[in-house]
């Protein structure tokens, strides 16, 4: 059983925020960029020659963060369950971006795949799911981040550094890279083969 209405809880927050970090229930889009910076801290320096597949893609934001930067990959494709955020992020980035729920189905290939706060909102079972179809559809590796630490909470799902190097001993992770400290119970992880 799911742990909340993934539907109803970005619907509302669209309605009441708009096609912004709040509208895909980020705190700020400050928050969003100090997260969006710790996973290109284990990105390739240049992605020119990189395939990239952003699962959980929202309003393709990441997308959007690299474009910023120069930085975009040889290749995007983003990847969201919910319809809504498919059409606003292709209208956003330009890119092809795939409707499909990443813990069932099977997806495309691509040097990285990486996440950012889609993680948050699923049980630990379907991180779990959402973790091993993105490890196994990257050729180089899987960056995502996460709500770290014990908490309980009805809404959000935490992981402590235990569960994560315990989940990635079970795919035969190659190199397990931990980035913390850039906020408070939050935790940026690479799966590197």
């Amino acid at each position: 059983m799911p742990k909340i209405d993934m539907h109803r809880f970005y619907t509302s927050a669209i309605a009441k925020h708009g096609i912004s970090a709040q509208g895909v229930n980020w705190a700020s889009k400050c928050n969003q960029e100090l997260r969006f910076e710790a996973l290109c801290k284990l990105l390739p320096k240049q992605l020119q020659d990189s395939t990239l597949v952003d699962a959980g893609c929202g309003f393709g934001d990441f997308y959007l963060y690299l474009e910023k930067c120069n930085n975009l990959p040889k290749s995007y494709i983003g990847i969201d369950t919910l319809y809504e955020m498919v059409q606003i992020a292709s209208e956003n980035t330009a890119s092809e971006i795939l409707h499909k729920d990443i813990c069932k189905e099977d997806l495309p290939y691509a040097e990285f795949y990486l996440c950012s706060g889609a993680l948050n909102v699923l049980t630990p079972f379907e991180v779990q799911l959402f973790v091993s179809n993105c490890y196994k559809h990257s050729q180089k590796g899987f960056i995502f981040n996460a709500l770290e630490g014990k908490n309980e909470s009805e809404t959000y799902t935490y992981l402590t550094k235990e569960q994560i190097d315990k989940l990635a001993k079970a795919l035969s992770v190659g190199e397990v890279v931990f980035l913390d400290g850039y906020l408070e119970d939050d935790i940026t992880v690479g799966f590197f083969r």
